[in-house]
């Protein structure tokens, strides 16, 4: 029977991560997400795997390059500094087309920031993670059961389309506490046959290698040209989002992360004052869910865009509504939180 626990929501992951059958982690510390690389070095070596403190991000990154290439399921965590350090790493292992995990637990910035909570790293994780033609697919939970379900999708879907994916979280989920069901088979989820691996050949077959230099520029062309057709596959089969009083909404909040769970509260709100507000909340944000907001704008009249950032969705808002709708940014930064209270007045403003 499938377990109910209480967790945090950093050990959650982490949890879900071992049970996806990762038996590899390689992390360095950086708060808010050091009770993942706590419990992987309490917890892995009891599953069979490896934890490794590595002497930077930098490393970490690599590491996790090298056992991805040996065909195991490898993941590494960070928060939005470590990130941006990873970046560099997590380019090569596009290029190789590597399938691996990486979770961000994303802080104040730009530069050290601060420690409280941001959504300030969508434009990295969607659209610049890294030089060069590529992409992530990029998970964002608004629960702990989230948390655990879409670090296990992780794990499946980086196997599937051999790539990186993302869980994209931000402080207030990775340190907050809520009862979630773990997965029942620990460490037994299948992995699945990995030919492309480098895992000795035994003297019966040809060797592999993995590889992301390409000299000649036709070559690195077609490579590039395959690994979107790859990416289109994916935006066609993988958007992923939730629906939230939608049938008869007139004013759509799209929200993500722990701000789509204030969003509610202010939507509930505005529907006891006669509003028709509802919500779709992109569960994966590459690919966004264009489909569903174009279908959205065809009825809504305006679109209220909640983030924990300057506003980076909101563009891939505009963008998939084709900006036949007005548009309106509610907003905090620099590690403070929207309000339902806030959120409400944009709404208001949005009817209007």
């Amino acid at each position: 029977m499938s377990e109910k626990v209480l967790m945090k929501g950093n050990e959650a992951i982490a949890e879900a991560a071992i049970r996806s059958g990762c038996l590899y982690y390689f992390g360095y510390p950086i708060t808010p997400q050091n009770e993942i690389a706590t419990y992987m070095s309490r917890h892995m070596p009891q599953a069979g795997g490896l934890f490794l403190q590595a002497e930077s991000e930098i490393a970490a990154i690599n590491m996790v390059l090298g056992a991805s290439a040996a065909g195991v399921r490898a993941m590494t965590s960070s928060s939005s500094p470590g990130i941006s350090l990873k970046s560099e790493g997590l380019s090569y292992m596009a290029g190789c087309d590597l399938p691996a995990v990486v979770v961000n637990i994303q802080r104040g910035g730009p530069g050290l920031g601060g420690i409280q909570p941001s959504q300030a790293d969508y434009f990295q994780a969607t659209k610049g993670i890294g030089h060069g033609d590529f992409h992530l697919i990029v998970l964002a939970p608004n629960n702990l059961q989230e948390m655990v379900d879409l670090t296990v999708q992780a794990f499946n879907l980086a196997d599937m389309y051999r790539m990186t994916a993302m869980v994209l979280a931000d402080g207030i989920l990775g340190q907050m506490m809520e009862p979630v069901v773990l997965p029942d088979d620990k460490g037994q989820l299948p992995v699945g046959t990995k030919d492309w691996a480098v895992t000795g050949t035994g003297g019966t077959r040809k060797r592999n290698i993995i590889n992301s230099l390409y000299l000649q520029p036709k070559e690195l062309e077609a490579q590039n040209f395959m690994r979107y057709e790859r990416y289109a596959q994916i935006e066609a089969s993988e958007q992923r989002f939730e629906s939230y009083m939608m049938d008869d909404a007139d004013i759509v909040v799209t929200a993500y992360g722990a701000s789509s769970r204030i969003a509610k509260n202010a939507i509930l709100e505005a529907r006891a004052q006669g509003i028709k507000a509802g919500m779709l909340r992109p569960i994966t944000l590459w690919p966004f869910p264009k489909t569903a907001f174009a279908q959205a704008a065809e009825v809504a009249l305006a679109f209220v865009v909640v983030e924990m950032s300057m506003g980076q969705m909101i563009e891939d808002v505009e963008l998939a509504i084709r900006c036949r709708r007005p548009v309106y940014l509610c907003n905090r930064t620099g590690g403070m939180v929207p309000t339902p209270e806030h959120i409400l007045e944009l709404i208001k403003k949005a009817e209007k």
